[in-house]
């Protein structure tokens, strides 16, 4: 019986990963760009880098 719930666990989880895959395929190349860019925007600069002594 274990066996069977372990091999019913691969499999949802094998089914979440290709919906996501398929959500990820669905966007075009420009929509990714945009929200790339957009998340780059919202993202804070990073800290100056000091000198070492």
């Amino acid at each position: 019986m274990i066996g069977l719930a372990g091999v019913v666990g691969v499999a949802a989880t094998g089914v979440v990963i290709v919906r996501a895959e398929r959500r990820r395929r669905a966007y075009t190349p420009e929509q990714i760009r945009e929200r790339l860019l957009a998340r780059a925007a919202e993202a804070e600069p990073p800290a100056p880098i000091s000198p070492e002594r």
